[in-house]
Formats: structure tokens, C-alpha cells, sequence
């Protein structure tokens, strides 16, 4: 069972913690990461693209020249798609690129990802994030002190609302609770900043049955 160091927010040591192995040991998975991800990336997609066809564009709809003895093709209106202005034919039409992979798929990529950021010395524990005020500053100067200010997701229980409000000017930064940690963001942000109750839902969700 591995474990890691749990800090305050001033990085001191503070003891340790055992974390789950089948949920921050288990072995990373890049196949069933990259389709979990482009699911969740497809998803994400307006899906709004819509062109006219030939019966809404603009234009007559009367015969353009007589059916025969012109020499020339057959043609009926000049809301045609072969025409300058014309209709598009079987254009794109708003729909869903929304798909979702199996719960088991999705569970096992997150897995990959805890792991990964484990792994490559990533993820930092703490005690608790309970901060003073709401102050973008403060929290900033917090990250800095736990050596995570680049890029970093943040997860702490939805009821720390000063954390939540102080970091909505970190661009590079984000809050999360237990809940909504998903793959995509779990990614895109450098370091990963668990809380130990954090620790303790996100391996109930892993392991939920």
C-alpha cells in the first residue's frame, strides 16, 4: 500500500497517509486514457454547424430554360446545389457528438490518472485547506508555499466556499469537489492538491460498486 506525506499549508510535515492501492498504484492505462478523454472532449462540442439546403436558400423556383433543344443539361431551379448560391447538398445539420464510455472505462482512467500523477511526484496531500479569508492573494501565496503555483487542481469538499471563491481570478488554477474530478482536468493541470477528505471520498468513488 503506498503511502505519502500530508502537509499543512505551510508545506510542513505533518505525518503520513496510506493511500489505496488499487486507486493511486494501479497500472496507467494510455489506450483506455485516450478514450475516455476524446469521449469527453467530443462531448464538450457545440455541434451547431448547420447549412441550407436547395428548399431554404434564396432564388426562383421556375423552370430556368426549357427542358429541351438549348443543348445544354437539365436543370429545374436555380436554387440547385451545382449553382453559385445554390443549396448544399447533404450539408451538416446540427446534432450530438455526445457519447459516454462504459462506468467501468471512465472509473479505470481515473484510476490511470491518480496513479500517473502519484507516480511522477505530482500529488500533494494536506492536512485540511481551511484558509482565513477569501483572498485570491492568500491563496496564491499557499499554492506557492506547497510548491504548486504553475497549474494545479485543487479538490476539497463543496462546502469550502472561501477556497472556492478565492481562487475564481487564478486562471491556472482550479477547485474541485470529489464529485466533479474528472480525466480532462485532471490532465491539464500540472499538480493535483487532495485534501485527506478528498482522499478518502475519491477512494469510495473509485471503489463504489
Amino acid at each position: 500500500m503506498p503511502k505519502t506525506t500530508v502537509y499543512n499549508l505551510s508545506r510542513e510535515n505533518v505525518g503520513e497517509i496510506d493511500l489505496a492501492e488499487d486507486v493511486f498504484a494501479a497500472d496507467v492505462n494510455e489506450g483506455l486514457l485516450y478514450e475516455v478523454l476524446k469521449a469527453q472532449l467530443a462531448s464538450k462540442r457545440k455541434g451547431t454547424h448547420r447549412v441550407k439546403n436547395r428548399a431554404e436558400v434564396q432564388g426562383s423556383s421556375k423552370k430556368i430554360y426549357r427542358q429541351k433543344g438549348t443543348g445544354r443539361a437539365r436543370h429545374g431551379t436555380i436554387r440547385a446545389p451545382i449553382f453559385v448560391g445554390g443549396g448544399q447538398a447533404h450539408g451538416p445539420k446540427p446534432r450530438s457528438y455526445a457519447y459516454r464510455p462504459p462506468r467501468k472505462m471512465r472509473l479505470g482512467a481515473l484510476k490511470s490518472a491518480l496513479s500517473m500523477k502519484l507516480a511522477e511526484g505530482r500529488l500533494t496531500v494536506v492536512d485540511d485547506f481551511e484558509l482565513e479569508e477569501i483572498k485570491t492573494k492568500k491563496l496564491a501565496k499557499v499554492l506557492e508555499n506547497l510548491q504548486v503555483d504553475s497549474s494545479a487542481m485543487i479538490v476539497d469538499d463543496k462546502a469550502n466556499e472561501k477556497l472556492r471563491l478565492s481562487a475564481r481570478n487564478l486562471p491556472s488554477h482550479q477547485v474541485l469537489p470529489p464529485e466533479g474530478v474528472n480525466l480532462y482536468d485532471l490532465l491539464r493541470h500540472d499538480h493535483l492538491v487532495l485534501t485527506k477528505k478528498a482522499v478518502e471520498a475519491l477512494t469510495a468513488r473509485c471503489n463504489k460498486a
